[in-house]
């Protein structure tokens, strides 16, 4: 792993631009590099913060983009829980990524045909990768400690093998989903965690100060050769005691 940097900001609304930044300039450094910028999305907050600040931000060029999802809940596409429902209705009409560039879970299979359809098609995006390598994935954390659909002292946690698995028996409604396992997501180039508010301090600190003794799933993001970024909010950092960045105004990572 390159290293972890932890960031602290007063608030999410001076995370939310350097979020934003560090998804376009991580792309601008893919397609510089290798023709194509592929990014993991996750649901929840990040989905708002990413429509308010990248729209802000000088149209990017979006069309050498490909875009997954590090987990998706088995529902239509018009339910409100559907992850690319949501980015979907919020954003990608507003860039121009190609509906081809979008990588969507066939919702319409039974749970576990559709994990193996979606590594499928993440096979044909990355073809010749034992697990598919990304150039940034962007994840959220839990109360629970649970990233992508791995929750704590789940099976799936132990999976070495799948590039994508089913879950249908998730401690958080709905119950099936398809997740990215942790091979995948320590393959990444670079990873991201946002988490905000201060009901997630106690287990950031168990996270990021536990150890490798952590119960948390969230604590076994460890990139092989990749950056591992940490942005946080103030709440969220209450309870912690390890060195910190707090970057100025209008920084870049």
């Amino acid at each position: 792993m390159a290293g972890r940097r932890v960031v602290v900001f007063p608030s999410s609304a001076e995370l939310g631009p350097v979020l934003a930044h560090l998804v376009t300039s991580r792309a601008e450094k893919a397609i510089a590099s290798h023709g194509r910028f592929t990014l993991g999305l996750s649901g929840g907050s990040l989905v708002s913060m990413l429509r308010k600040e990248l729209l802000a931000l000088p149209q990017p060029d979006c069309s050498k983009w490909v875009i997954g999802f590090c987990d998706e809940r088995l529902v239509s596409f018009d339910d409100p829980e559907s992850t690319f429902g949501l980015y979907q209705n919020q954003l990608f009409p507003k860039i121009n990524i190609p509906e081809s560039g979008i990588l969507t879970i066939d919702s319409s299979l039974p749970v576990a045909e559709c994990a193996e359809d979606y590594a499928c098609k993440l096979k044909q995006v990355f073809p010749g990768e034992e697990f598919p390598v990304f150039d940034l994935l962007l994840l959220g954390m839990g109360p629970d400690g649970h990233t992508c659909s791995l929750f704590p002292g789940h099976p799936l946690l132990e999976e070495t093998k799948k590039i994508v698995a089913p879950i249908s028996d998730s401690p958080k409604p709905p119950p099936q989903r398809v997740t990215m396992t942790f091979p995948v997501v320590n393959a990444a180039r670079c990873v991201a965690f946002v988490s905000t508010g201060g009901s997630k301090a106690t287990v950031l600190k168990e996270v990021l100060e536990g150890g490798k003794a952590s119960p948390y799933p969230a604590a076994r993001v460890a990139p092989t050769s990749g950056e591992l970024f940490w942005l946080i909010d103030d709440p969220a950092a209450a309870a912690l005691t390890i060195q910190v960045e707090r970057p100025g105004a209008g920084a870049k990572l």
